[in-house]
């Protein structure tokens, strides 16, 4: 009993661990760099470890309790599909802050400030039409917005933008559920046990997680309050990190590991 509560412990302090590889990482910071605030990024970290943990909790339990068995192919493709996931989040975040890129600077407003067009935003809507700073005429109202919309409808951070690192989270859970589900199977005999484990284990990782995307949105928070520009330039670089990582990935997987050939070699890790 006592070594078995040990390994649940060591169980939840892995899970942190486990959050803090190199793909989730760099997964929930090309979702995290849209927001300006620590608490609404921890709230996106809890998402992803919540769909992380269901997958492995289905998939994992599904190995213990039922010996599933998850070919070399099918192993080989979850892992492909998270690589091709951070190539399409990375150019999600650069079509984000393209528009901030392609504008001219405001022309310095006088007191005959002619109207003039160049990309703005509202919160997290950016976008272009003509209007004035001096005196002040817009055509619509800061909150008639498509975005403000939405929000107005679902609350403050609201479903809709938990919806895409719950997705993330699960595809990664999908991933690596068979590794996790092969470690506790050689630590822990019991099957009741085991799945415990896995829910432990998940609880840590969603902590470790929320630990995380609240760190990171901090560069984020600080270059937003201090230039736009400069806070979508953290944003690209988090983009472009995510698309070369994911291809990297996806070459590897497919190429070396064989997914895209008549033999695939997978060994879960």
């Amino acid at each position: 009993m006592t070594g078995s509560l040990a390994v649940l412990a060591l169980g939840f302090f892995l899970g942190v661990r486990h959050a803090t590889d190199p793909d989730h990482v760099i997964a929930v910071t090309t979702i995290v760099a849209r927001h300006r605030h620590a608490w609404g990024a921890a709230l996106i970290g809890a998402a992803w470890g919540l769909g992380h943990t269901l997958t492995i909790m289905v998939v994992g339990s599904g190995i213990i309790l039922f010996n599933w068995v998850i070919s070399p192919r099918l192993g080989l493709s979850l892992e492909v599909a998270v690589g091709l996931m951070l190539v399409v989040l990375g150019v999600l975040a650069l079509r984000d802050v393209w528009p901030l890129f392609r504008s001219n600077p405001a022309p310095v407003p006088d007191a005959h400030d002619p109207m003039h067009s160049h990309a703005h935003s509202h919160g997290d809507y950016i976008h272009t039409h003509p209007h004035q700073h001096e005196p002040e005429a817009h055509p619509h109202q800061p909150d008639q917005t498509p975005v403000t919309r939405l929000d107005r409808y679902m609350g403050g951070l609201t479903l809709y933008r938990l919806v895409r690192p719950l997705v993330v989270g699960m595809v990664h859970g999908l991933a690596g559920s068979a590794a996790v589900a092969l470690l506790v199977l050689t630590a822990i005999s019991d099957p009741k046990w085991s799945v415990l484990y896995l829910i432990i284990f998940g609880a840590g990782t969603i902590a470790g997680m929320m630990l995380i995307t609240a760190a990171i949105a901090l560069p984020f928070a600080w270059g937003g309050g201090t230039s736009s520009r400069f806070a979508a330039r953290l944003q690209v670089v988090a983009a472009l990190i995510s698309i070369v990582f994911g291809g990297v990935l996806t070459w590897q997987i497919g190429f070396e590991g064989g997914v895209f050939t008549a033999d695939p070699r997978w060994t879960p890790h």
